[in-house]
């Protein structure tokens, strides 16, 4: 048997994992690998959906559509808005990452995918204006990353931690200021660089779990594993680009592939995902069909104790982010069990 480090009852952060039927309105299309997050603006708070996969799961199937819902208003629908800008050949993508800074989004990275099967991680990055329906491009990333995790600091600072590029992961923490358009270089990532791991931030706390490494062989071409680690980053108060990185205990010792995640009152939520890393369409890098995950994972930065919710009703996988509103988790279509494409809205209620 496993051992797990000691688990602490959360009551301020328990959740009901029954997600709460017909509260908000599904998705106009299956759609997974989407890159999500949530704005404030005047006329109300929008949830958001940057490009993905549809439900033929192939290259065709990769695109750049957003879609846009007002949660402040009742019986609001989902809006169809422009899409997303490319300055590649191809305008799908997959595996982008968003967060928000008061009333925009900004959207990072990502790659595509040619017919015969190419992967080229795109450098992009706007700023998308929900009200006006407005992209603006900015400073192009200095290594382009996808699969990675976009995390606000400051309400000015977005830092891009680990993820792919090209042909390999990358240790890189690349931070940019949303005030001045610039990038520049963090501590980097002490953990093992990695691609589809999860994080989030509290205040000025990183946390980062699993992914998928690379393995080197002898005699063979690469293969891809899965990485049970779990890396707390502290931001120093007086310089954003200086992380102290220390390791903390892994919740379960089993790697867990494209997680949802977010902060809640300084605790990380993570969630769902799969045990086995798998290729956009949902099969595994051994060929065998990834499962889903309805495990949730609670962290409490104050007494860096883990609680784990596991439960039968909702299994998700394929996330690019996790979104927090009104006591409640929310995930934007995603892969269920059976590796399709889903157009679900999933809420689970804290308690």
């Amino acid at each position: 048997m496993i051992s797990r480090p000691p688990l602490l009852f959360l009551s301020s952060l328990a959740v009901n994992t029954q997600a709460i039927a017909n509260s908000l309105p599904p998705l106009p299309e299956p759609v997974a690998n989407n890159a999500v997050t949530k704005v404030i603006t005047k006329q109300g708070e929008y949830l958001l959906s940057f490009m993905g996969l549809a439900e033929k799961k192939n290259h065709t199937a990769i695109h750049n559509k957003t879609w846009a819902l007002n949660i402040s208003k009742p019986d609001q629908q989902w809006q169809i808005k422009k899409p997303v800008p490319s300055s590649l050949t191809l305008k799908g993508r997959l595996a982008s990452v968003a967060t928000s800074i008061g009333s925009d989004a900004y959207i990072f990275g990502g790659y595509t995918v040619s017919i015969d099967h190419q992967e080229v991680s795109s450098p992009d990055v706007f700023k998308f204006d929900v009200i006006n329906n407005e992209y603006t491009q900015l400073a192009n990333m200095p290594v382009p990353v996808d699969d990675s995790i976009a995390l606000g600091y400051l309400n000015r600072y977005i830092y891009l931690v680990s993820g792919w590029h090209n042909d390999g992961n990358v240790n890189l923490v690349q931070v940019y200021d949303t005030k001045t358009n610039t990038w520049q270089q963090a501590s980097p990532f002490l953990g093992k660089p990695v691609f589809g791991q999860a994080g989030a931030i509290s205040n000025n706390i990183m946390l980062v779990c699993d992914g998928v490494s690379i393995k080197a062989h002898k005699n063979k071409r690469r293969s891809y594993q899965g990485i049970a680690q779990c890396f707390k980053g502290t931001i120093d108060k007086n310089n954003p680009l200086k992380i102290d990185w220390r390791m903390v205990e892994h919740p379960t010792k089993t790697p867990r592939y494209r997680m949802a995640a977010t902060s809640v009152n300084n605790k990380i939520v993570m969630l769902g995902g799969s045990t086995n890393p798998y290729n956009y369409n949902g099969i595994g890098y051994d060929g065998t069909p990834s499962p889903a995950s309805s495990e949730i994972w609670l962290f409490d930065l104050k007494t860096q104790q883990w609680q784990i919710e596991n439960n039968n009703y909702t299994k998700t996988m394929d996330h690019r982010g996790l979104i927090f509103h009104n006591d409640r988790l929310i995930t934007l279509g995603g892969m269920d069990n059976n590796q399709n494409v889903i157009s679900d809205v999933v809420i689970r209620k804290l308690k």
